[in-house]
Formats: C-alpha cells, structure tokens, sequence
C-alpha cells in the first residue's frame, strides 16, 4: 500500500517546476551528449591512455546505472523534491571536479560522483511532475519536459564541438554549475515536497550494491585487460568477482520484498525480448559513438565543431520522429516498427564501417553524414515504440518498475558493451600495429617509448625519437590499425540490432 503525502503544486508554480525539472534534466543531457565529442580534446590535454579514456565514459555510466532504481525508490520513501535537490548538488560540485581535473584518476573518481549525483537526480524531474501537476495538466507538462530535453540532448555535441574547438573543453563539466544553482533555488523557494510512504518493506539496498560491485568488477577487468591481457590473474579474478557478485544479485531480488529488478517480470516472453532488444540497440549505440568522434577528429582530421555539427541531424531525426513514431504506433502497433527501426539502425552501422580513411579532404557531407541520418532514422523509429511495448505488455500495476528496468538496462548496455568492446579494440589495435611493423629493427628505449605511445590509442603519434620517414610510417601505420578495428566495432554493432530485430520478429505478441 502507498499513502500519498505532501501537496500539489500552486498553479503561479507550475512553470516554475517545469523550469526546475528541465534545467537539471538539461545538466544530465547535455554533459552525456557533449562529452563525446570533447574526448579527442580531454584526452590530448591531460595526456591519458585509451583504457583511462573508456573510465571516464563508463565511471560514470556505471554508477548511474547500477544506482538509478535506488535513487527513484529513495525520493518515494524520503521525498522527490530532498533527493532530486541532494542529487542536483551533487552532480553540480562533482561537475566543478570534473572541470578542475589535473590528470586522468582524478577525472575518472570525479565522474563516478557525478554518476551517483546522476543516479539520485535523473529520476526526480518526472516524478516531481508527475506527482504535483493536476491530472488533467500533466500531459502538456510531460509534453513540455520531453520537448526541452530533447532540445537540449540535440544541442549537446554543438556545445561539446564549440567548446573542445576553443580549448575549452573542461567547460563541458562547468555548465552545469549555472544550471545547477537555477534549479536549486527554484525547488527550494517555490516547490513543495513530494514523497510516498510504503510498507511492503525496507528498500533493496542490498541488490544496489551487489550490482554495482558486479558491474564494477566487470567493467575494470574488461577495461583494464586492454593493458594486462586476459590471462592476468587480477583480470580473470575480476571477472569471476563479477560472476559472483551477479548470482547473490539475482538471488537478493528473488527473495527481497521490494526488488530492483522485479526478476517474475522476466517471465513475460515479450517483456524479455523488449529488453534485449533495448541491451542490443543501446549497447551498439553506446559502443559506436564512443569511437565515432575519435576517428571523424583524431584520425579523419575534421575539427570539433564540424564533429558537432554533423551529429546534430542524428538527434534532430531521433526527435522529430520520436513524435511522429508515437502516432504509427497507434495505427500499426509497435512490433512492426522495433523491426524496421533496428534494421534501419544496423543499415547505418555498417554504413560507418565502409567509410575508410579520407582525410579532411573529401566532405563530412557525403561521408560520414549519411550514415549519422540513417542511424537518427532507425533510432527515431525505434526509441518511443520500444517504451511504449514496455508498457503495454506489462500489467498497470508493474509499469512504474518495468519503466525503471527498461531504463537501467539501457545505461547498463553501454557500460558493458563498451568496456568488452572497447577492451578488445585496444587489444587488437597494438596487435595490428606490430603485426604490421618490424619492431626488431628498433632499440629498446624506440620500443618502450612506442609502447607507451600506443596505449593513447587514437590520438597515438610517433615519438620525435625516430627519423621522419619513420615517424611516417608509425603514424600510417596508426591510422590503419585505429581503422581496422573501428570498423569491426561498427559491423558488430551493425549485427546487435539486426539480432534485436529477429528476436523482435519471433518472440513479441501485441
């Protein structure tokens, strides 16, 4: 039983809670979307490895996915409006340490507050409105919210772009601040608190923290493999750690009062194949953005702001046919079109892998532009059928945790995927690269320094230590390696939403 507490909001307030609601969502939104363009330039700046470069990205993702059921439930039990302020606060002083950061370790730890800060804060906005509009408003101001953020989401690499071209790039993290400390003192002076008082039990912390130890421990001895190799015993005790950690996971939500990740819903085929379908299509998507920016601007030459730029229309299409999508689904259901938007999204996928290296020289408009338009198309299709089958399939009174579900599995998709394919990127570029090179032609102080040259990755350059027309040869060497395996990135991203779509096809009953 739930006992509703607290008040509705007074009409004078309402578009100051919307202001609130979609000033801190803007915070979340545009620090994700901007930061992977802004990565060739954080990484030149405080000269960090490709591994360090995966932590920053999944540091973040992994407390924010692994603690995002705890942060919904925490607001019900302690009040929407304390939890989405403490978390506000938090993501604004983690984002200031972003911001100040002197070197790799400590961006990465900043990033993994601000993940927390995310966790308690990305719940709040529509559960605020939700809970304080009147019934018969709350569908123009969830209408509101989603229109801003999405702008908001669109105008992320645009910022990241400007930002990272001007050498500006910590500024990505110090945005947040302004926003932070708006919405903070909106909440404060002009929304009531919010909050439900359950019964069923006491919150399920103890699966909180199985499953951020489980996916913590995968992450790093996937990430860090990269630089040790699988056979190291601190990477295969990691990764048994994480298999544990997942069994007493899965144990604790079987016999907790009120689980995370309610496991009988699982038992629903469609509801089962939706989610997959939601680990594949985000997995690939979290994978293949992250190498994205690195080859249009380490590699291919083009410069941040055209980055930018070109990713715009992906998010634009994403938005304009998210709405219209909404409308299809009504008059074809949704199955058709998590069929046809994962097949369009794998088409641009692979449309990337074909894309070899062409320098600044040739137009990002009739390279990878193309591409970007037909992954927005495909993801446009695909993101509002995929949540509206989520709710359809599900019993009313379960949509809130499978809601819940659906969107931590989504953040743990990218997590995961990222740090296995980002690991065995890094593996077989420096595999490639000495394949292809007569190492034993050099000294060992030329080995050693290449050596840790490699482990930048893509912004990897020759050392000044050999002559020019080897250093020619390195960089060239460099470029195709980066290339082989981005493109192995992109084909197997390719087949993750083609493999969602089948599943879509066999297994979903509207």
């Amino acid at each position: 039983m739930a006992i509703a507490s607290g008040q509705k909001i007074e009409p004078k307030n309402e578009i100051w809670l919307l202001i609130a609601t979609i000033t801190a969502s803007s915070m979340a939104m545009i620090d994700s979307t901007a930061l992977n363009v802004a990565l060739p330039a954080l990484q030149k700046s405080l000269n960090i490895s490709g591994a360090q470069l995966l932590w920053v990205v999944n540091s973040y993702l992994l407390f924010l996915s692994s603690l995002l059921l705890v942060g919904g439930s925490l607001g019900d039990y302690l009040g929407r409006k304390k939890i989405f302020m403490f978390g506000i606060g938090l993501f604004a002083l983690s984002s200031i340490a972003c911001g100040v950061s002197p070197n790799g370790l400590f961006l990465i730890i900043a990033r993994a507050v601000q993940g927390i800060g995310g966790a308690l804060m990305v719940p709040g906005s529509l559960t605020l409105i939700a809970a304080l509009f009147p019934q018969e408003k709350k569908g123009r101001a969830i209408g509101t919210w989603s229109m801003f953020s999405a702008l908001t989401t669109i105008l992320g690499p645009v910022l990241g772009g400007v930002f990272a071209n001007l050498g500006l790039w910590r500024w990505v993290f110090f945005i947040n601040v302004p926003l932070g400390i708006m919405a903070l003192w909106i909440l404060s002076t002009k929304i009531p608190e919010s909050k439900i008082k359950k019964n069923e039990g006491a919150l399920d912390f103890r699966g909180a923290l199985f499953i951020t130890f489980s996916l913590g421990f995968a992450t790093y001895g996937f990430i860090q493999a990269s630089e040790w190799s699988f056979s190291n015993p601190i990477i295969i005790a990691s990764l048994i750690l994480s298999a544990v950690f997942f069994s007493i996971f899965m144990v604790i939500e079987k016999r907790a009062k009120n689980p995370l990740m309610p496991l009988f819903l699982f038992r629903n085929n469609t509801f089962s194949a939706l989610n997959f379908l939601t680990f594949l299509i985000y997995g690939a998507l979290g994978a293949v953005l992250f190498f994205l920016p690195l080859n249009i601007i380490q590699i291919q030459g083009y410069s941040e702001i055209i980055a930018g730029l070109g990713i715009l229309p992906f998010g634009i299409l994403i938005s304009v046919l998210a709405r219209i999508s909404g409308k299809w689904v009504d008059q074809y259901g949704y199955k058709k079109l998590l069929i046809i938007g994962p097949l369009i999204t794998a088409i641009g996928f692979a449309a990337f892998s074909m894309i070899g290296y062409i320098g600044n020289s040739i137009s990002f408009l009739y390279t990878f532009l193309p591409a970007l338009i037909i992954c927005g198309i495909g993801m446009g299709l695909t993101v509002v059928p995929l949540t509206t089958g989520i709710m359809m399939c599900i019993n009313e009174n379960y949509t809130g945790a499978a809601s819940g579900i659906n969107n931590t599995i989504s953040r743990a998709a990218s997590v995961i995927v990222l740090a296995i394919m980002g690991s065995m990127a890094l593996i077989q570029f420096k595999k490639d690269f000495k394949s292809d090179m007569d190492l034993n032609s050099y000294t060992l102080e030329q080995r050693e320094l290449l050596d840790k040259e490699l482990l930048k990755f893509a912004e990897a350059e020759a050392p000044e230590i050999f002559n020019q027309d080897e250093q020619d040869r390195i960089n060239l060497n460099i470029r195709e390696s980066f290339l082989t395996i981005y493109k192995h990135v992109c084909l197997i991203g390719a087949f993750m939403p083609l493999m969602g779509a089948v599943f879509i096809y066999f297994y979903v009953r509207e």
